[in-house]
């Protein structure tokens, strides 16, 4: 029996997912979210945390047991001078897991992973960058050239639906 048993095994070795958290947790802080199947985002999220909580405390052995647990310097470095003062006012909860539903090939469900204190510029430049799309598309399709009227200006009668015309023909 698992009684007790938190670890979340993904079907790997202990060195393999410590390996896989690791780089897990990496991409996050490098890129802010990151797609990913659910269980693997679920067992993300812990350890995401517990780093984010280490570059809060900004302090040379949080640094150090950070580097042990990561790996990679530049993605410490990115974790206290980045990261962490984002999150300095936050208490807890510093991920979020947004699910999309099953993954094509195999059916497995797929989560993104992100920051909850993600930097203003990325959001507004993805919402920007679809509305003009969108009325530049709704603008060109009604605009008529210029000193000719459309029928409605010009005071003539819509085409009548065909349903209609028959109708009325059979009468």
């Amino acid at each position: 029996m698992r009684h007790r048993k938190k670890t979340v095994k993904l079907g790997r070795s202990q060195a393999h997912r410590d390996a896989l958290l690791a780089n897990q947790v990496v991409s996050l802080i490098e890129h802010n979210r990151i797609k990913t199947t659910l269980a693997k985002a679920k067992a993300v999220r812990p350890f995401a945390e517990k780093m984010l909580t280490l570059g809060k405390k900004g302090d040379l052995h949080a640094r150090r047991l950070a580097v042990s647990y990561l790996g990679q310097r530049d993605a410490v470095k990115r974790l206290f001078e980045v990261v962490a003062p984002r999150a300095a006012s936050r208490a807890g909860g510093y991920t979020r897991i947004i699910k999309l539903g099953p993954r094509q090939s195999d059916s497995a469900p797929m989560a993104y992973i992100e920051w909850v204190d993600l930097p203003v510029e990325a959001e507004t430049v993805v919402v920007e960058e679809k509305k003009p799309a969108k009325k530049a598309a709704a603008k060109k399709a009604p605009a008529a050239v210029e000193g000719e009227t459309s029928p409605v200006e010009a005071g003539e009668a819509a085409p009548a639906k065909k349903s209609a015309s028959k109708k009325k023909a059979s009468e």
